[in-house]
């Protein structure tokens, strides 16, 4: 059997001419001609697929990862857009449409595809060509949204995907015969590998400049009729760009939902219902009849195009799954992918850690050296410096958070760890699909909220968004890693991962309880079914992953640069003024600024947690971002001690004291103080992003109530009942 790469090369575009040899006056003339013009603007070619088809890795190989990121007019959604050239130096935009299995949406990112094909989405282009990516190894699934694309009269190039899945799972395609029957060149790719790139911009090359012409499985004469009549409406209306009209008209014919009517006037959504009426009473299901339609097609195609079918044996994933979603295995294998993250994150960061602890200290001793005593140079020293640098401090262990949970998506072992969730979400009311924007949420608690977008069920999607920040982010990493330090001065990594393990799995069983009471109250109803893909275990691209990571890690750097620094001067401040007099002992100055007051006027509502002022000024600061914290500490903590600005800051809130001359950080505050970050919503950000994502005030202000009574009592807890066991 020759490689799948070998058959790449071999394999021509059906009914595509090649282009002739010689004779390239005309088309140099017809070049200089444009370049006369000015730069051609680029077509807009739209990237679709299924999940899990290898969309993105093909965006990503045809992009050369040079790509932006923002979100669509109007929605959260997430726009992914990249340049590159087709064959014949074409400029292309590309734009990466979220995952859809049909166009018949069932959730926002479906919706966003379906209004995007049909010209519906405000301020963005209807495409000139539609990427339609098929994964090979899943090809009879994956032809229903190729099916529903090929009805709707923009250009199609067909990218059969992870062709050599499909070969080692013992199936053999002919892409010629699919592409007769698709009406669509079909090209054989693997993306992972770069196979099939350059036939692939080939193909684009030419179709882009073809008309199209619509191809769409036989219709029952009743639905034709009724779908055509509405089509006619539709394009005297000036409803939706020219083309589209039938497509439309068969999408509102086989739907009766609202959102599928987009902002019809009142006489088209009449005629759509008229048109229902007529297909119904030719005794066809209008909600069924071209779904059946489509499927009897594609069971046509399938029986054509794929020449063997894989043998019933159990493949490599198949074998794997029997031990990585086992009850009790399952759950074991988890735990040690879990606990080796953790320690990854403490034991293999610390060199990068001392190393830029070790810059921020050069560069206060140079600042020191050459800038002259006075508030601009206090500013540099005990409030950038220390602020800023004390959260920058972090990002190695934050890279290889993210690191870890880009491989376990690329791998995808990320499916698997949502199936054996789902055992647990059971009890909570929900299903793993929730559970997917919960492990997002590990990174950041904004777009793993966004992400909740896919759930289907709106019950389940509310609750999941409400619950979701509970999730330990990536923002809390730099407070936990501070207070474990404070916690165990001379623990290893081993004892610091499990700690740092205690406060994840206390942020999810939070999540979990709290998610119990919301559907048994607020949210009553059916828990909705989890239906999940098992992509197969691949090979990661480290390159993409990588790409990633920095990606996720840079807008960290550009928070700390931004967000952190304003904090930090505003922290600085508030701990500098008013100006005491000059000779004030640092903690009498410390205590009178503006930061102590505000600090003392809180410290009735935390004292019972054992938290004294200087603590609640951090509390404060960290509204605004949570990492900010450790720069409030490191900002007081240096004001206080000037004059020995050479121990670590984790080594003066050891030594700290109370005016009693107890610890100020006992065991039980630093405990107290990381199940505290664990539970409240200290993110001004999180708070906006679930305002938009719910549409009003009402769902944000009680999650914020709900976490932050939860994080003071749960504080409140470990405080006093450790003063009556004794460990104060």
């Amino acid at each position: 059997m020759r490689a799948p790469c070998d058959q790449l090369r071999e394999t021509t575009l059906s009914g595509l001419p090649r282009r002739p040899a010689g004779n390239t006056a005309p088309a140099d003339a017809a070049k200089h001609a444009a370049q006369k013009k000015g730069p051609t603007p680029p077509h807009v070619v739209a990237i679709a697929g299924n999940p899990n088809c290898g969309k993105s890795t093909l965006f990503n190989a045809l992009t050369g990862l040079r790509q932006k990121t923002g979100n669509y007019p109007g929605v959260t959604v997430e726009r992914k857009t990249g340049r590159f050239h087709a064959a014949h130096g074409e400029p292309c935009e590309l734009v990466d449409l979220p995952g859809a299995y049909s166009l018949q949406a069932r959730s926002a990112d479906e919706a966003v595809t379906r209004d995007i094909l049909l010209g519906r989405q405000p301020g963005v282009p209807r495409p000139n060509l539609i990427l339609c990516v098929l994964d090979a190894s899943n090809l009879e699934r994956n032809l229903y949204l190729a099916a529903q694309l090929a009805e709707l009269s923009i250009p199609l190039v067909i990218a059969l995907n992870m062709a050599d899945v499909a070969e080692a799972a013992g199936q053999r395609l002919d892409p010629a015969r699919l592409s007769a029957l698709l009406n669509a060149p079909v090209v054989p790719t693997v993306a992972s590998r770069n196979g099939g790139i350059v036939q692939l911009r080939h193909a684009i090359a030419r179709q882009i400049a073809r008309p199209s012409v619509p191809n769409r499985a036989p219709l029952p004469d009743a639905l034709e009729t009724a779908a055509r009549g509405l089509a006619a409406h539709l394009a005297a209306a000036q409803h939706i760009p020219p083309g589209a009209a039938f497509a439309e008209a068969l999408l509102l014919v086989s739907s009766a939902s609202p959102d599928a009517a987009g902002e019809l006037p009142p006489e088209l959504l009449r005629r759509a219902a008229d048109a229902r009426r007529q297909v119904a009473a030719a005794g066809f299901a209008p909600l069924s009849a071209a779904i059946q339609a489509r499927y009897a097609w594609i069971r046509q195609i399938a029986s054509a195009t794929i020449r063997e079918r894989a043998a019933d044996s159990l493949t490599f994933s198949d074998k794997l799954d029997a031990w990585l979603t086992h009850k009790l295995w399952g759950w074991i294998a988890f735990a040690a992918v879990m606990a080796l993250m953790f320690f990854s994150i403490f034991r293999f960061a610390e060199i990068p850690m001392g190393w830029i602890e070790a810059l921020c200290g050069q560069a206060a001793a140079l600042v020191s050296e050459h800038v002259p005593e006075g508030d601009w140079r206090s500013l540099l020293v005990d409030g950038v410096i220390p602020g800023v640098g004390g959260v920058v401090a972090f990002l190695p262990q934050i890279m290889l958070l993210f690191l870890f949970i880009g491989l376990l998506e690329d791998t995808g072992y990320m499916a698997r760890a949502v199936f054996i969730i789902d055992r647990v979400m059971a009890r909570a009311g929900l299903n793993g699909k929730s559970f997917v924007p919960m492990l997002g949420s590990f990174a950041c608690a904004i777009p793993g909220i966004m992400a909740a977008r896919t759930i289907d069920n709106q019950k389940d999607r509310l609750v999941t968004i409400l619950v979701a920040p509970l999730m330990s982010c990536s923002a809390r990493i730099p407070v936990y890693t501070l207070m474990i330090a404070v916690l165990l001065p001379s623990g290893g990594a081993w004892q610091k991962s499990l700690v740092m393990l205690a406060m994840y799995l206390t942020g999810m069983a939070a999540a979990f309880g709290l998610a119990w009471l919301f559907r048994k109250t607020l949210f009553r109803g059916e828990r909705s079914l989890l239906l999940l893909e098992m992509p197969p275990y691949r090979r990661p691209l480290l390159k993409v992953t990588l790409h990633q990571v920095w990606a996720r890690s840079s807008m960290f750097l550009r928070r700390a640069g931004t967000l952190i620094l304003a904090i930090s001067v505003v922290i600085w401040a508030l701990t500098t003024y008013p100006k005491p007099p000059r000779d004030t002992p640092p903690s009498d100055a410390l205590a009178a600024s503006y930061a102590g007051q505000l600090g003392r006027a809180i410290e009735p509502a935390i004292k019972p947690l054992g938290y004294d002022w200087k603590i609640g000024v951090g509390l404060l600061s960290s509204f605004a971002a949570r990492e900010a914290f450790v720069g409030t500490m490191g900002i007081i903590h240096s004001v206080e001690n000037a004059g020995d600005d050479t121990d670590a800051l984790r080594d003066r809130m050891s030594r700290e004291k109370r005016p009693d001359g107890s610890p100020a950080y006992t065991p039980l505050v630093c405990v107290g103080l990381m199940v505290f970050y664990v539970l409240a919503m200290q993110c001004l950000a999180t708070l906006v992003v679930v305002r938009r994502e719910t549409g009003g005030w009402r769902w944000p202000l009680l999650q914020f109530a709900c976490m932050t009574a939860l994080a003071w009592l749960a504080a409140f807890v470990i405080h006093q009942a450790g003063r009556l066991l004794g460990l104060a």
